[in-house]
């Protein structure tokens, strides 16, 4: 049973990884949905979006044609709705709220709508903002630093360009996008799509985005509240949570975030992938890393979560796509150990659960029954959840729970000057709502930095 790479020919690879949600094909595709939005009053569809787009407003002008309305309509609210088009568990926001579920209805599609206009603006290069004139300081220009190129830090950083603010963001990686570039799997958004996205934002004018620069490796925080008007912390989460079972180590054991880095950064045949492979959890990240170990190659996938489907952090959806592609899933079982011979991975021992009292999330806690149950297996991937950086956060003195950067109801942390928002604060939560927490920071610099 190795873990190998090179698995599958090219034009598999490229099969495996084709779009999930082909988009519509013309504009009368399009209108023939659109067309059957009841146009709510008060509608629930947009309440349910955490950057508050007008869905029945941006329907309507696809319903009459007026696409580069409709895209500036979405992207007013959220700069990123062209990749929020194919990522966001719209089930359970926009279409989940949508009327005609209680009419036993199938939803308007608001997604690939969204999508549809979204990507014609992106296609067409059209500019849909203007930024206002630079307001000038006691020192000139008034510029502010963004630390992270991801969701949080493109919102913040396109609002404050808007309103003439010249803004430098730091990312670690060698590109923009962040968890949409380099977190979610491929078949959702391709890594050409998260580059012409990030491109698209940039567009705008006034925002500089300076790769390969780390916070605390080659910057610090002092020396950017001495160079910039205010600091924005959009860092993200990253850290993967261990396991802290025996057998950690063993080759053939990797986390999710690195598993599916890996394969949007290397390309599909360069990433190894075992004939039998176990995935450790049941969130998204967990849905990614087994499908995409699937599409890689994999004869076997089998997800081990540890509590029963009713409790499960990811959706539906997402839990169908893991079950169309032969994944298989065994409820209430928790790893153990890991067994391996000569260095590699052999098998995985898991324990038997039960559900007992609800812990503090209000799902019923997990309990070991004390039996057993061994897989055989040749790789064990690890997605137990992300945490904090931890350390980071407490070399620069900032408020903290867990990690957890704490800030005030102006996005403010204990440092003046230096506001936070998105996974950093939050611990992780969708792409939609680092989006609007970047748009409230950038609402709160502007409040901080106004004469």
């Amino acid at each position: 049973m190795p873990v190998k790479n090179n698995r599958l020919t090219n034009e598999q690879y490229e099969a495996s990884f084709s779009d999930i949600h082909p988009p519509y094909e013309s504009i009368t595709a399009a209108k023939v949905d659109a067309n059957r939005c009841l146009f709510c009053y008060d509608a629930p569809c947009m309440k349910s979006c955490p950057t508050s787009i007008d869905v029945p407003k941006f329907i309507k002008q696809i319903a009459t044609e007026n696409i580069k309305g409709s895209a500036k309509t979405i992207f007013s609210s959220n700069i990123m709705g062209a990749g929020c088009s194919k990522v966001c568990p719209v089930e359970k926001l926009c279409e989940g709220a949508c009327v005609y579920n209680l009419l036993e209805e199938e939803p308007i599609p608001i997604a690939k709508l969204q999508r549809y206009s979204t990507e014609m603006a992106m296609k067409e290069k059209w500019q849909l903002f203007e930024r206002k004139p630079s307001p000038s300081g006691a020192g000139g220009v008034r510029r502010v630093a963004i630390v992270g190129a991801g969701p949080a830090g493109l919102s913040c950083a396109h609002v404050l360009s808007r309103e003439g603010i010249d803004v430098t963001i730091y990312e670690k990686e060698s590109k923009g996008g962040g968890l949409m570039t380099y977190g979610i799997a491929a078949y959702k958004v391709t890594p050409q799509f998260c580059e012409d996205e990030v491109n698209y934002i940039l567009s705008i004018g006034g925002i500089e985005i300076r790769y390969n620069q780390e916070l605390g490796k080659d910057i610090t925080l002092s020396q950017l509240k001495k160079e910039y008007d205010a600091v924005y912390l959009g860092i993200g989460v990253g850290v993967a949570r261990q396991l802290d079972i025996p057998g950690e180590k063993l080759e053939g054991v990797t986390d999710a975030i690195r598993f599916i880095y890996d394969i949007r950064t290397k390309g599909y045949p360069a990433v190894p992938v075992g004939d039998k492979v176990a995935v450790i959890g049941m969130g998204m990240t967990a849905i990614d890393a087994a499908t995409q170990a699937k599409r890689l190659g994999a004869k076997e996938v089998t997800l081990v979560y540890r509590r029963t489907e009713a409790e499960k952090p990811c959706t539906d959806v997402e839990l169908d796509i893991a079950r169309t592609d032969g994944c298989g899933i065994i409820w209430l079982a928790a790893p153990k150990k890991i067994k391996g011979t000569q260095g590699k991975v052999k098998q995985l021992v898991c324990s038997v659960m039960k559900l007992g009292e609800p812990d503090a999330s209000g799902r019923r806690s997990p309990v070991d029954t004390g039996e057993t149950f061994t897989l055989d297996v040749d790789m064990v991937i690890k997605a137990a959840g992300q945490v904090p950086f931890e350390k980071l956060v407490k070399k620069y003195n900032l408020d903290n729970k867990n990690g957890k950067i704490v800030i005030n109801e102006n996005c403010a942390t204990n440092i003046k000057g230096v506001f936070a928002g998105g996974d950093a604060v939050n611990g992780g939560k969708e792409v939609v709502d680092a989006v609007q927490a970047g748009k409230d920071g950038a609402r709160a610099i502007l409040k901080y930095l106004a004469p």
